[in-house]
């Protein structure tokens, strides 16, 4: 019965040292900030950057666990999406296309998304922060 549990054990590691070798999911790179949005207070930007900016900006700060497959994959994939659906960091791009759609997101409490805010509790905005977010959004991309 060791025997058997020695060899389960040894494949584990195996196939979890194999995993690393994948490239995919080490890509932490983070291009320049080609235009940020002209922000309609301090405090909207400071609410922005708490809760969405690790996906949806090129000033992601990548976490230790970000390097390790396959939990890098996922990491990579969100902020991969995140930065495709909206980046704060090249707004000059004309990348808003539904302004309004950004409020019912957080609304609804679709973003942050829920595994994000389960390591990153700084993220998770009350409800007047959100409520807070919303407007200052609102009045930041209806300039």
């Amino acid at each position: 019965m060791k025997k058997i549990l020695f060899i389960i054990i040894g494949v584990l590691v195996v196939g979890f040292v194999v995993l690393q070798l994948i490239p995919y999911g080490r890509n932490h790179n983070n291009p320049p900030v080609i235009a940020e949005p002209n922000w309609d207070s301090p405090q909207t930007r400071e609410l922005a950057s708490r809760a969405c900016f690790d996906c949806h900006s090129n000033e992601t700060i990548w976490p230790w666990y970000s390097n390790i497959a396959p939990v890098s994959w996922l990491v990579q994939r969100d902020v991969d999406e995140g930065r495709s659906k909206i980046n704060f960091s090249e707004l000059g791009t004309g990348q808003i296309r539904e302004p309004e759609e950004i409020g019912e997101v957080i609304a609804e409490g679709r973003m942050p998304l829920s595994n994000y805010l389960s390591m990153h509790p700084a993220a998770r905005l009350t409800q007047d922060e959100k409520q807070n977010l919303i407007q200052g959004f609102q009045a930041t991309f209806r300039r």
